[in-house]
């Protein structure tokens, strides 16, 4: 069964060593992992697709 926890921004900013802005950048050319927009504003990043955008880059690299 996929993992349901959901990361805030900043965990996903610590779990790949990236700052905000480098991660905004990396978002804005569709290379980011896939994220939830929370009514509120705030953003969150399910596990699943964090594993998954991991998995693709050790593919490429």
């Amino acid at each position: 069964m996929p993992s349901t926890e959901k990361l805030e921004l900043r965990e996903v900013l610590k779990e790949i060593k990236m700052s905000r802005a480098a991660f905004y950048r990396m978002r804005a050319r569709g290379e980011a992992p896939k994220l939830i927009k929370l009514p509120n504003g705030q953003l969150r990043c399910r596990r699943s697709d964090l594993d998954a955008w991991w998995a693709k880059h050790e593919m490429s690299a």
